[in-house]
């Protein structure tokens, strides 16, 4: 380390830390408005599952209540989960949502960054998906990622488990706060990020503090990595290799079925943070993080082909 780039890496490092820290501090947002002016389903509704079975950090009525009635408001049922994956338990639902999934009850618990789910439920939604079924698997910064490993894997996706940051492409004076858009061509074409039409293209998309994701063949890097992203393995140092080129978005099939895996949570919440409620996600200004989360529901769901 030379003493010019000692301070920037430290500045990373304490960036990092504050960004994992104010985890802890977030709630959801109460005057975040959900409604959607027209509905994406108005009949045949489709089922969508919500894992609460695995010590997880966002649930339907706590850090993801946002999220999910967004999701409510555009058609979705959502009905939550709090019993180990089966082929029973799966089998009348279209969609899963897993959102910070843990090993142990708290993220700073001992185990926190062991499997989340056992090689049994592994193997029942790997099945159900690819027998027509559609997961959206979102695994955060550690100690989520690892704790989400054992399942990615049977996707085919690999992630670094650590923390993420790229200064060129992020959020001043955060670099753990990326930046995603059409302008700095690290949002990639797919039909969840041109919508059904021009009033549902997605521009921006912005990220607080995730892992990266490297995909299966033919998977689409919806949020591409820059070749200035680098992972850290510990907030405060450690081990740090570059993710150039992986991603905190994946969009693919797989057998009759359909994945979206996100290495970030907090993109698609809408929560306030800190003794100033700050805003972190979807209520955001100037991002377009809430159609985004539509968009990855419609393409999930098959309106978006």
């Amino acid at each position: 380390m030379t003493n010019k780039s000692a301070p920037f890496l430290f500045s990373c490092a304490l960036a990092i830390v504050l960004s994992a820290s104010a985890l802890a501090q977030q709630s959801s947002d109460p005057n975040f408005n959900p409604h959607v002016e027209h509905p994406a389903y108005t009949k045949n509704f489709p089922r969508v599952l919500f894992d609460e079975a695995h010590n997880n950090f966002h649930t339907t009525t706590g850090r993801y209540k946002p999220f999910v009635d967004l999701i409510f408001s555009d058609g979705y049922h959502v009905a939550a989960n709090r019993k180990p994956f089966s082929k029973e338990s799966l089998q009348t639902f279209k969609l899963l949502v897993i959102a910070n999934a843990l090993g142990a009850e708290d993220m700073d618990d001992e185990g926190a960054d062991k499997p989340a789910f056992t090689e049994q439920e592994c193997d029942a939604v790997s099945e159900w998906v690819r027998n027509g079924g559609a997961l959206l698997l979102i695994a955060d910064h550690a100690p989520f990622g690892a704790a989400a490993q054992i399942l990615a894997k049977r996707f085919d996706v690999g992630m670094s488990k650590g923390f993420v940051f790229d200064p060129d492409h992020s959020a001043p004076d955060n670099p753990t706060l990326l930046i995603f858009s059409r302008e700095n061509k690290l949002l990639v074409d797919h039909p969840i990020t041109q919508g059904r039409n021009d009033s549902e293209r997605v521009n921006k998309v912005q990220t607080f503090t995730g892992q990266a994701l490297k995909g299966p063949q033919g998977a689409t890097q919806l949020l591409l990595l820059a070749a200035t992203a680098k992972d850290q393995t510990d907030p405060m140092g450690g081990e740090k290799k570059s993710v150039a080129g992986q991603a905190q978005g994946l969009a693919f099939k797989f057998g009759k079925g359909r994945v979206v895996m996100l290495g970030e949570a907090a993109m698609l919440s809408a929560q306030v943070s800190g003794p100033k409620n700050l805003p972190v996600g979807m209520n955001v200004p100037g991002n377009d993080n809430r159609q985004f989360a539509l968009n990855i529901m419609h393409w999930l769901s098959g309106l978006l082909k």
